[in-house]
């Protein structure tokens, strides 16, 4: 009996410490890998032009909905393609971000920065329609969907997704308005600016939530890391990256 209960006592531990996110150095986790601490539901589209307690009200109704559609299961936060989208409590500026992500087909995703939308995840297999010109999802995932179809980083630079049931990886860096993009190591997207989606004739926020959408189907997610890339950290980048021009 006590050989029993020393394994269980183990294996929980085992179980508790293999959910524990490990940040490369520089980076913090922003998912305990746990439970749902530090997230709440919202969907920004269907609040945005609510006022007053209707707006509360809706808002309130998301963050209830939150724990319905997403999970945590095996240190992964896992949505069920339904609800509203995964936002941090936290609001963030200049920052690099590491995150992970695994989908299933016809499902597509997207990855929002300061609140806006976004960083695309496709179903590459999609076949392209003609009559949906601007919607490219052959292209690849990683590209800047929402802002104006062919400027700089609308369309990922190259193809760099995996094959369904692998994990996929983002490194995106996000320097005032303008967005790099990594995946799978590739660059996709090169310094282009993100343009406000709510308002394109406004600046890009300073700052805001990262928001994971659901979309379709199935999406799990893991280690994700946050680096804050102080003032002077954005001034080297930036003007290396100039340089290069």
């Amino acid at each position: 009996m006590k050989s029993s209960l020393l394994l269980a006592a183990l294996l929980a531990v085992s179980i508790a410490h293999a959910a524990d996110p490990q940040p490369p150095e520089g980076f913090r986790a922003i998912f305990n890998g746990k439970d749902l601490t530090g997230w709440h539901g919202l969907n920004p589209h269907s609040v945005v032009k609510l006022e007053g307690e209707k707006k509360d009200a809706a808002l309130k109704k998301m963050r209830e909905e939150f724990p319905i559609n997403w999970k945590v299961e095996n240190g992964e936060l896992v949505n069920d393609g339904h609800g509203p989208y995964a936002t941090t409590d936290e609001e963030f500026g200049d920052i690099e971000f590491l995150i992970e992500y695994k989908t299933v087909p016809k499902a597509d995703s997207g990855i929002y920065l300061r609140g806006v939308p976004q960083v695309q995840i496709w179903d590459k297999t999609q076949v392209f329609d003609p009559a949906k010109p601007t919607r490219r999802p052959h292209l690849g995932s990683g590209g800047l969907f929402n802002n104006t179809p062919d400027t700089p980083g609308r369309d990922p630079l190259v193809i760099a997704d995996k094959e369904f049931g692998e994990w996929n990886s983002f490194r995106i860096r996000q320097i005032g308005a303008r967005t790099w993009v990594w995946l799978n190591d590739k660059l996709v997207v090169d310094g282009a600016p993100m343009e406000n989606y709510y308002d394109k004739a406004k600046p890009f926020p300073a700052k805001g939530p990262i928001m994971l959408q659901t979309h379709g189907g199935e999406i799990r997610w893991r280690n994700l890391f946050v680096h804050d890339i102080s003032p002077e950290e954005a001034k080297k980048i930036l003007s290396e990256a100039d340089a290069k021009k």
